[in-house]
């Protein structure tokens, strides 16, 4: 295993490790998310070239649309809840009492 793999790997562990661990606030978890997605998109960019396969060569760039959609829905759903229950904790938001 090489060393850029290993810390692409690395990388993407912690953030989900992150992701699972700290689960207080809305923000914290949509920052694990999107470095789950900027390692994933470090990993198919860097991959193609390293393995010299141009067929590939879409595959960041469509990763790349769906962490800003992503990115955007996940700010939205912040904003919204923000302004509804006053906070961005997790244990403030059920699906129970909407």
């Amino acid at each position: 295993m090489s060393l850029m793999c290993l810390s692409y790997c690395s990388a993407f562990t912690l953030s989900s490790l992150g992701l699972t661990l700290h689960r207080t606030h809305l923000i914290s978890a949509l920052l694990c998310l999107e470095s789950m997605m900027l390692s994933m998109y470090i990993a198919l960019s860097v991959l193609p070239t390293e393995n010299q396969a141009a067929s590939l060569t879409l595959t960041p760039i469509l990763m790349l649309t769906f962490s800003a959609c992503e990115a955007g829905t996940g700010l939205a759903m912040l904003v919204a809840s923000t302004r509804t229950h006053g906070s961005d904790h997790l244990h403030n938001l059920n699906l129970l009492q909407c």
